[in-house]
């Protein structure tokens, strides 16, 4: 189980876009990557093409694990995650609240 999940709050903590907040959008678990929306935004230069006009676009690059922590819904504090057991269900729990982080 992977400790990022689509629509998670998280801060950034390192990086030119530390202090900010967002949403998760992507999850890359193979490279330990994730895409957060309004953060680590680049620009691309595109020539036209068929589907697309020509023009410079905004695009979000995935932002490493390492650089995020997660916001916990419940306690409003930024936060790791612990793994816990509710029967044969695996939860992720928050280690300041012990409160479940699902979405």
């Amino acid at each position: 189980m992977f400790k990022f999940r689509i629509g998670d709050e998280v801060l950034v903590t390192a990086g030119r876009d530390k202090g900010k907040k967002g949403k998760i959008e992507k999850v890359f678990p193979k490279i330990d990557k994730v895409t957060v929306e309004n953060i680590n935004i680049y620009k691309r230069h595109r020539k036209v093409s068929k589907s697309q006009a020509a023009g410079i676009y905004e695009i979000s690059r995935p932002i490493s694990c390492a650089k995020i922590a997660v916001i916990c819904p419940k306690c409003t504090k930024v936060t790791r995650i612990n793994f816990g057991y509710d029967g044969k269900n695996k939860q992720r729990l928050c280690v300041k609240c012990q409160g479940s982080l699902t979405t």
